[in-house]
Formats: structure tokens, sequence, C-alpha cells
């Protein structure tokens, strides 16, 4: 879910949704593991930003077999449930892996699957390359038809399915054939959501569960849990890429961001994510990473019930927020001001943005009383909620704060219960295609959707999205649909972040990713 003295990483060149008819990857065969490391594993390390170098003067304790310690933000909030928020937990670890990836430049590039080729508006056939389950069974066409079946009868729905209705068999002895209810052009982006990860039939043994621990095909492998504090990977000696470079990942789940600053610097953690801007500059510059990233902190308002049911209440409380403010104030530069669902790391974004035309006139709130929710996993989501309650106030409404660890607001976030909600979402995290988180997050059936948003025009516009193939006009659609969304006021965009994420100076090969998927790989190392 989520993450200098280098300098701050550019932005990514933004996802292209359009994507060829066929990779040309060919299937890997198993071979000696120490050939397949030496040739793989810049696959496995070269799509994101890797910090560090391979120069010398690692410290002693640091080696070729050396375990990490990795602290996160966000402690499992569906006992690792592959299908919802704790998929991005397991695909940062290096647990999972889907049919396809994606690269730096948000196109889709070869994991499970070696190749693929379209062979109609709604077929796709994936050709496997030869890999095996953590449990020791081959990832067999039929096994991989079964996991994606099973991710499709989940309820509620992945993200990544929102609004669309898939089915996946094998066909003979390598390839699998995906097939959609309706023309999918971005099908191989959505294969690459963690939501969507292959598990071994092991991982379904017991009824209405899945257990991704020892079922998973990634370089390292779940081997125990304590609750939502810690977590154990040890390497997955026979992965298709050969051995990672880490024996074994030791994971702590850390609220509190001022505890995961300081567990880096006093040397208990090597990778921390999601460091406050409040303790970055605390950081040895040789420890910090800031990467720009596709993630928006908006503030969602409750349009199913309550004040912001009246869209003039809506179009007061948009009114009432200064985004430049936060920015600035709260993220002390390391953010820039909302200017739509999509921020500047989604590079093509800006020069085809649509004004949102026919919004509601602002009423006077005359003291409305509204109750605003946030989570404290990311430390400075509390503080921006401050401000948003001095600025609503000013307008006229009356704000009770309420702040939570995010498992424990999430379920009352989407059953509406807040009439306001302050969130960081990356926009394109579920699928790498834009079209795609509108579809989850703004639709009537969608299921992320914290602003419970049915609007008729909304949907019209997200359901033409969806429609088209073409790059640019794909992006073009996208962005009308954007301004559909953003005339309802149902959201307000506050700021696009850039994520600090603290580094050990020993470590090498952290994933720096800005769709926040990846963190630790095969090549990770101290």
């Amino acid at each position: 879910m989520r993450f200098a003295p280098p300098a701050p990483l550019a932005p990514h060149t933004a996802p292209a949704p359009l994507l060829p008819a066929a990779r040309l990857a060919s299937p890997l065969r198993r071979r000696p593991r120490l050939l397949a490391a030496l040739c793989l594993a810049p696959l496995l390390t070269g799509c994101f930003a890797a910090s560090g170098g391979d120069g010398e003067g690692e410290r002693s304790a640091a080696g070729a077999d050396a375990r990490l310690r990795v602290a996160l933000a966000f402690p499992p909030a569906e006992n690792l449930s592959p299908y919802g928020a704790d998929a991005t937990i397991l695909s940062r670890l290096g647990v999972t892996e889907g049919l396809t990836a994606l690269d730096a430049n948000g196109s889709a590039a070869p994991a499970l699957a070696a190749s693929w080729r379209r062979e109609s508006d709604r077929s796709w056939l994936f050709t496997l390359r030869e890999a095996v389950f953590q449990d020791g069974t081959d990832v067999t066409p039929a096994a991989v038809a079964a996991s994606l079946t099973r991710a499709t009868l989940a309820k509620p729905a992945p993200a990544a399915l929102t609004g669309v209705t898939l089915t996946a068999k094998a066909e003979g002895g390598t390839g699998v054939r995906v097939t959609t209810a309706r023309p999918d052009p971005v099908l191989p982006l959505r294969l690459s959501s963690p939501q969507l990860a292959v598990l071994s039939p092991k991982a379904y043994a017991k009824k209405g569960a899945v257990d991704p621990a020892g079922t998973a095909t990634g370089p390292f492998e779940l081997t125990s849990r304590n609750g939502a504090t810690a977590a154990v990977l040890d390497r997955f000696d026979d992965h298709w890429g050969g051995r990672a470079q880490a024996s074994g990942v030791d994971v702590r789940f850390i609220a509190d961001g001022g505890a995961r600053a300081n567990a880096l610097r006093t040397g208990q953690v090597d990778v921390a994510e999601a460091i406050p801007v409040a303790q970055a500059a605390g950081l040895d510059t040789d420890t910090r990473r800031e990467t720009a990233t596709t993630r928006t902190t908006s503030l969602h308002l409750n349009t199913g019930s309550g004040v912001f049911k009246d869209p003039a209440l809506r179009a007061a409380a948009r009114a009432a927020v200064d985004p430049s403010a936060l920015a600035e104030g709260v993220y002390e530069g390391h953010a820039d001001a909302g200017a739509g669902i999509y921020g500047p790391a989604v590079t093509w974004a800006a020069n085809k943005r649509v004004q949102p035309a026919g919004r509601a006139r602002a009423a006077a709130p005359g003291g409305a009383s509204v109750t605003l929710a946030t989570y404290d996993n990311r430390p400075e989501l509390p503080e921006v909620a401050q401000v948003l309650k001095q600025q609503l106030e000013k307008a006229g409404f009356t704000v009770k704060l309420e702040v939570r660890e995010y498992a424990r607001l999430e379920t009352d976030a989407l059953a509406g219960k807040f009439d306001a909600f302050v969130g960081a979402r990356n926009s394109l995290l579920d699928t790498g295609d834009p079209v795609s988180l509108l579809a989850s997050d703004f639709t009537c059936g969608g299921g992320y959707n914290l602003s419970l948003l049915c609007d008729r025009g909304v949907d019209r516009a997200v359901g033409t999205a969806q429609a088209v193939a073409d790059t640019g006009g794909r992006q073009d659609a996208a962005m009308a649909a954007e301004a559909a969304v953003l005339r309802t006021d149902a959201v307000v965009p506050l700021v696009h972040q850039r994520v600090v994420t603290g580094v050990d100076e020993d470590v090498r090969g952290v994933l720096l990713d800005p769709y926040e998927r990846t963190l630790v790989g095969a090549g990770t190392r101290r």
C-alpha cells in the first residue's frame, strides 16, 4: 500500500492502456540455480529504480545470505486475503506473483505468463513459463485457471475486477485462455493486479478462506505470522527466476510513523516504508529515498446519507478546502496541490484534463454537524484532517474528528458510517489502468466506493471509457470521466504525494515503485 542523498526520482512514464497483441518473451526452462540467478535477477529487480549501488563498504554483518528486516505501515486488515488491500502487502514483500507485472512505463510485462496474444475482442491466450508453487507442485494451466476463477467468486469482488466478468480455462500443456463478457483491451494490465495473484490449490483447502502461506510463487515464502504485528518470510529456493539474494525477510507492522523512523535510525530494521515528512529530515541523507508516486490524498464526501447527500453542501465543502495549504504546510513541500484524481506522476493527465461543468451551487452550511474520519498509518493524514476541520468550520460546518488504524476503519468507511473520509489512494495500484480506478471507486457497482457515489452520468462516462482500446482515446475518455466524477463533488483531491522510504546505507536493490506494488525483490540484499 504504500512506500533521499539521492535527488527525488523523476515521475515514471504513464501507463499506456493499449497493449501489443503479444509479448516477445519466450517461456523459461528450469536450469541450474546459479545460472538462473545470474540470468534472471535483472528481470526481477530492473523494472523500477533500485536504491543503492553495488559499491564496496558494506558492513560486516551484511552478506549474501543475510536476512532483511522490514517495517511496513499497514498491518493486515483482512487476514492477508489476496482479494483486498492486504494483497499489496504480499506483493511488496515478494510473496505473490500474477500472470503479468507492471514495468516502469506502466505497461504489462511477463511474470508467470511468458507471453500472450489477443485472439479476439473478448479472448486472450496466455502461455505459462515453467514454474513451481512454494508447496512444490507445478504451476499448471489448470491450477492457474482455478486460481483466477476463485478470484472472480470472491465477495466483495477484487477492485481489479470491478465491472468485469471473466472466465479462465486451461488450454493444452502451457496455455490459459481468459475470456471476458465484454471486450477488455487492458486485460493483461488487469491481470498484473496483486489481487489476482496465482496461488496453488492448497491455498483454498479451507472452505471460505484463502491461505497464501506456502502456496504462492514469489521469491519469498510466508512461513509464519504473529497476528497483525509481525511475519516471517523465508527464501523460496525453487523460484523460477533463481534464488533470492537475501535468505529471508523479517517483517514488522508498525502503524506509528515516528516509530518506523526510529526503528530505522536505531538499526532495528533495514527498510522502513512511508516515513513521515516530519521525520524525514532527521534521517541521514544516505538513508532517505523520495519517490514520485501515483498516490493522491483525497477528501471523500458521503453522497449516500447524511449532510453530504445534499450536492449544495458538498459544493460548500469543496469550496472551503485549500489544497495548497496542505501541500506546503502538512507535507512540507513533499507533495503537490491536488489537481484532479490523477496527479503529476501520471504524466499525460495534465494536458488532457477536462474542467468539470454543471456543479451544484454552494449553500450555507448553517452549522451542519459532520464526522470526518481518517487513519494514522500514514501520519500526515491526521494532520490533514485537523487542517480540514479548521477550514470546514471556518466555512460554517461543525466537525467531529475520528482517527483509527486503517484495519479498524475500512469496513465502517465503506459502509458509509462517516460523513467524510480522508484517504490516500494510489490511482494505478489495482490495475495500472486509469479507467479501472474510476470504475472501482466511483460507480454504482464499485467495490471501493468510499463516497458511496451512484450517479448515472458518472457510470455512463466510465462505461464509455472502458470500451475504448486506443491509448490516446482511452486517456481522453478517462479524463472526461474524471470530470464527471469531480462534477458531483463526491471527492475533493487534496494533494499528490511523493513518498519517502527509509533504506539503511548497506541495503541494495530495494524496489522504489511509483505504483507501490513492490518493495522487496529477488535482488534486495544487505
